[in-house]
């Protein structure tokens, strides 16, 4: 009778363990990681200057968004530097002289560092955001050139089953990742000529379950 009752609290003790170590504490799922839909997510791009301002676009090539009862937790993707473009010029000379000018080591130096990257680090509710504004202050690494800062934005987030869309307007200080060209923080008397040290760049990343199981699916072949 002793052993039979030892062995029906070994049982329960397993699956007590099972149970804590699936549900996360919250009474919910595990947290489940949702893959980035590249076509159907945008990175658009806005710098100033003295004289006006140029905008254009920039390409995702990886993402993933962490989902927790609901709640936004994680994330991080990557942008392919070497897809930048310019919108704004219609001159074909012009546009290409801009393009190459920001792929050069003036700004992001594209040949050596074809990628940026953002990590999140914490994603915290804002209380009482109504439907459709922001409701996520998102805190994270910001690697451009190869040096990382940390990136402190506002972003509207939508949740819906296995499938989120996270929307915002990240504002960046290029000076702090060695992009000085045109600054008039460390040059002086250059006029007209000063470009904004802060530009901005538009965001909105889709994701869903069904993209990291067609990956699960690709590694699996």
């Amino acid at each position: 009778m002793k052993i039979a009752k030892l062995f029906l609290m070994l049982i329960a003790l397993v699956a007590f363990t099972t149970a804590q170590a699936t549900d996360n504490g919250k009474g919910g799922k595990a947290a489940k990681t949702l893959k980035a839909d590249t076509q159907k997510s945008t990175l658009t791009w806005n710098g100033k200057k003295v004289t006006g301002e140029h905008s254009g676009a920039v390409k995702l090539s990886d993402g993933t968004l962490t989902v927790d009862n609901n709640q936004l937790v994680g994330g991080s993707f990557a942008v392919d530097m070497t897809t930048i473009t310019n919108t704004d010029l219609t001159d074909a000379g012009y546009n290409a002289k801009l393009i190459g000018h920001l792929k050069s080591d003036d700004f992001f130096a594209v040949e050596k560092h074809p990628k940026a990257t953002f990590k999140i680090t914490k994603a915290e509710p804002i209380a009482g955001a109504k439907a459709g504004e922001n409701n996520y202050n998102i805190t994270g690494d910001l690697t451009i050139k190869g040096i990382t800062k940390p990136v402190t934005f506002p972003a509207a987030v939508k949740i819906s089953g296995n499938q989120a869309e996270a929307v915002a307007k990240i504002t960046i200080d290029r000076t702090k990742y060695d992009i000085r060209y045109g600054s008039k923080s460390f040059f002086d008397n250059i006029g007209d000529k000063a470009i904004n040290d802060d530009f901005t760049v538009d965001l909105k990343l889709v994701a869903s379950a069904a993209n990291a199981d067609k990956d699960t699916a690709k590694a699996g072949k």
